[in-house]
């Protein structure tokens, strides 16, 4: 495991310990059933995606999960009960003690903090009976999908809102954004059952959590001509619906905890679009 010395980062900072699991015993931390544990706080998207690649791989038994609250209970923004891992994984640690956090029960220290390292080592080396989620062919994909919904999705539509009512040129570059990612997403849609064909990938798993929280969070700072564009994807919610039915991806999702956890955060003010809510999550997911 490597990590970021804590005397070298500002106060705030939190230590990037990026651990890996190798392919056997030769490679340190290596796959092993009832070794590891996951801390998440599913509430938050980086989180849900760990919780969503967990279920579809059906890890239950072999990497137990451990669920979070959906707001820190630290006034820095940490968890106390992740507390003891951070201290014992770096010396005279000093930051939040956040989530995610994959942790090796054999050692009582962490493994990784990165959300990209987890998911990508859970697809990789827990991957058991579960479908292939990041096929060797399809990887460029992959990435270039959770790029798109990062910089063209989740971070315009931060932007967006952000920016207030539309009528700016400034808040017409970041929907611009918005609505070319989305109809992208929607010709991919219309041709097959998942983002990158017959079979869920990776990039369905980042996909769907986007969408969660284009939903639930990022429509409450849309006006309605904004969220009426967004809605006009009939493909791409379709499949968001199609899949919040799925166990495997319903059971990972609490609309009430994302909700909580936005309000603990936002500071910004509610548009017309708050009221357009496109996929009842709550029916879907139960």
């Amino acid at each position: 495991m490597s990590v970021v010395p804590s005397s070298l980062l500002p106060a705030s900072a939190v230590p990037a310990f990026r651990g890996r699991i190798g392919r056997d015993v030769h490679s340190g931390h290596y796959a092993a059933p009832h070794r590891y544990r996951l801390h998440v706080a599913p509430s938050a998207p980086g989180c849900l995606r760990i919780a969503l690649t967990h279920s579809l791989l059906g890890l239950d038994d072999t990497l137990p999960l451990t669920v979070l609250p959906e707001t820190p209970d630290t006034p820095d923004g940490g968890y106390a009960v992740l507390r003891p891992l951070y201290e014992a994984s770096a010396y005279l640690y000093e930051g939040p003690a956040a989530a995610p956090v994959l942790s090796d029960r054999w050692t009582g220290r962490i493994v990784s903090t990165h959300t990209p390292d987890i998911l990508r080592d859970l697809a990789l080396r827990f991957r058991g009976e579960g479908p292939d989620l990041l096929p060797e062919e399809q990887r460029g994909a992959i990435e270039a999908i959770a790029d798109l919904c990062e910089r063209s999705v989740n971070r315009a539509a931060q932007r967006a809102g952000e920016l207030g009512i539309a009528g700016e040129a400034a808040h017409r570059d970041p929907l611009t954004a918005l609505f070319a990612a989305l109809g992208s997403l929607e010709r991919r849609l219309v041709r097959t059952p998942y983002v990158l064909g017959d079979a869920p990938t990776a990039a369905d798993v980042h996909v769907w959590a986007t969408l969660v929280q284009l939903d639930t969070v990022h429509r409450w700072h849309l006006d309605a001509a904004a969220m009426d564009r967004v809605a006009a994807h009939p493909a791409l919610w379709a499949y968001a619906r199609r899949l919040a039915a799925r166990p495997e991806f319903g059971r990972c999702l609490d609309i009430d905890a994302v909700m909580r956890r936005h309000r603990a955060h936002c500071r910004g003010r509610e548009a017309a679009g708050a009221a357009i809510r496109l996929v009842d999550w709550p029916a879907l997911a139960r």
